[in-house]
Order: C-alpha cells, then sequence, then structure tokens
C-alpha cells in the first residue's frame, strides 16, 4: 500500500537560481507547498516564472544574510553563488552567505523543529590528493586563495550544520554537490559547461585553460534533484556529508569536443592559462550515495549536454534579447 505523504510547507532559498527552480519544480509536483526565496544575485525570476500563478508556489526577495522569519516543515538551503565568476565578483559577501545563511537557516529551524538541507559542495575537497573523493577525505583546500570564500565558506557551513545537530539535535541533511548541468544555468556563469556550449553555438574559439588534461564528472540536474530528495526523505540516523555527482570522468578536452560534434559547431580550441588553485581532477565516490539512498545517475553525458544544447540554443535564438538581458530578472 502505498504511504500517506501529506503535504508540507518547504523553503527553498536560493530557489530561484539554477538547482533551486528545479528542487522548487519537484516539491510542487509532490503536493508540497513552497516559499522561493532568493535575493537574485546569480538566481533569475525567469527560472521561476511559469511557477508563479501556481497557488501552491510563493516567490520572496530576501537575502539570507539577514535572519527570516516564516513557518514552514522543511528548509532547502541552497543560497549562494557556486561559480568562479559569480563567487568571486564580492568574495566577502560569499563568505557571509555561506557563514551568516547557515547560521540564520540554522536558527530558523531550531525555533521550529524542522528537517533542513545544506547544499555542500566538492569544493570542500580542493585540489584533492586522492582520487576519486569519499566523504571520508577532509580535503586539501587554500584557505587564503582567490577560491576560499566559497570553499571555506561552505566547510564552515558543514561545521555549523553538524555542531547544530549535535548540540541542539537538529535533524540534518548535507550532499557535496559535483558538477551539475542542464536548462536553466546562466550563459555567463564561466563555468565549464555553458562556457563550452555558448561558445560552440555562436562559432566562437572553445577557451579550454590549461592543456585540457584536467578531469571533472558532470551530473546532469534531474538526477541530482532526485538524490537531494532522497538524502532528505532518509531517517534521522543518516545526517550525511553524502556525494551527489556523476562518478563518469571527462578531460575538458574531451568534453569540449562533444559539445562540438553535438552542436556541429565550426569552433576551434584555443588554451589559456590553468586559474590559480583549479583542481586538477574531480570525481566523486557515490558508493554511499548508492548504499543508503539507493541512488546513481542514469542520464549519459551526451543526452544530458543534447538537452542543455537545446536550451540555449533557444535562449541564443532570441534575436531581441541578449543571454544577460534574459536573466536579468
Amino acid at each position: 500500500m502505498r504511504q500517506y505523504n501529506p503535504s508540507q510547507r518547504i523553503l527553498v532559498t536560493g530557489g530561484a537560481g539554477f538547482l533551486g527552480s528545479h528542487l522548487c519544480e519537484r516539491l510542487i509536483a509532490r503536493g508540497h507547498d513552497v516559499l522561493c526565496v532568493d535575493n537574485f544575485f546569480t538566481g533569475t525570476k525567469q527560472n521561476v516564472a511559469h511557477l508563479l500563478g501556481n497557488p501552491h508556489f510563493e516567490l520572496m526577495r530576501h537575502d539570507v544574510t539577514f535572519p527570516l522569519f516564516v513557518e514552514v516543515d522543511q528548509i532547502y538551503n541552497l543560497a549562494c553563488p557556486a561559480s568562479p565568476v559569480h563567487y568571486q565578483h564580492d568574495p566577502v559577501q560569499t563568505t557571509k552567505t555561506s557563514v551568516h545563511g547557515a547560521i540564520n537557516m540554522l536558527g530558523l529551524a531550531k525555533r521550529l523543529g524542522a528537517k533542513i538541507f545544506q547544499a555542500s559542495t566538492s569544493e570542500v575537497y580542493g585540489d584533492p590528493s586522492v582520487h576519486p573523493q569519499p566523504e571520508a577525505y577532509w580535503g586539501h583546500v587554500n584557505p587564503i586563495g582567490l577560491r576560499s570564500c566559497y570553499d571555506e565558506g561552505k566547510r564552515c557551513a558543514e561545521t555549523l550544520f553538524f555542531d547544530y545537530h549535535r548540540q541542539h539535535q537538529l535533524q540534518i541533511k548535507v550532499a557535496r554537490i559535483f558538477n551539475t548541468y542542464g536548462p536553466r544555468m546562466h550563459p555567463n556563469d564561466g563555468r565549464v559547461v555553458s562556457n563550452f556550449i555558448v561558445q560552440a553555438l555562436k562559432g566562437e574559439d572553445i577557451t579550454i585553460y590549461g592543456d585540457g588534461q584536467q578531469t571533472r564528472s558532470f551530473c546532469y540536474v534531474s538526477d541530482l534533484i532526485d538524490g537531494i530528495l532522497r538524502l532528505m526523505a532518509t531517517g534521522a540516523d543518516f545526517t550525511g556529508p553524502v556525494n551527489l555527482g556523476n562518478p563518469d570522468e571527462f578531460t575538458m578536452r574531451q568534453l569540449a569536443e562533444l559539445v562540438i560534434q553535438i552542436t556541429g559547431s565550426r569552433s576551434q580550441l584555443v588554451f589559456r592559462p590553468l586559474p590559480a588553485d583549479d583542481p586538477r581532477q574531480r570525481r566523486p565516490d557515490i558508493r554511499l550515495a548508492t548504499d543508503r539512498l539507493g541512488w546513481s545517475p542514469s542520464v549519459a553525458l551526451r543526452d544530458g549536454l543534447q538537452l542543455t544544447v537545446a536550451y540555449f540554443d533557444r535562449l541564443l535564438a532570441c534575436a531581441s534579447i541578449t543571454p544577460d538581458e534574459a536573466h536579468s530578472g
């Protein structure tokens, strides 16, 4: 017999962002009432415009570095710029978003007795000396580099979550999210998938940093959201952190060549110096997610890229709308 699952009131911070908007959709489809909170620094109203008329959806402009007073049953904390271009734009604010945002959302969860999810990141592993990266690996992070505002901010947020769990018996769930891609990525966020696709569709040279042999693993957004929901549904005995990502590993050159093939572009590859502290390899060990969540990604890179290319193709095809204007909110 199917278990009865009553509707819940759910807060999603960063809900108008790439991942947050997909999460809001899935939660509403499950019959929940969703309060989407975003300050629209990287998130956009366009990402959730199709939900605005839904009676189960509410949108609020708010910055999580300030306290929020609402009544909800669950909290998903996704608020934080996640691409180097955006999180390095105002590094102090990035750290504040991770740390003060976590404090404010944990305080809210404590007051309400609500279960709370933290969107952590594979960046907590830094430039790893262990490959692939298991959850037990403590990382290799530069605490004073250009990426530190994000890397160390997320590490501190994890510390806060586990201290609230130990000190206040708060129900927490922490996921370390690896590279994720799909529709609604910002076209100018500096991430490799969006960069390569936009450059290929415009017929521009595709920029590869380094020699192109550094590796990443790419998880399609629908797979990632499924993993998040499975984690949130686990019992109080399982907190994480748990890696969520696709364990298939590709070099930057392989990704660029696949994008060129899918788009039919005549773009050429050009190589530039590798940015400081850029990891040489990144691949999740997902055995814990498979064992405890019954989760593993199912969308192959080629299939996911085809869907993502179609999204960017439609975006760029709007003759009177530039990518910046389309995402200006």
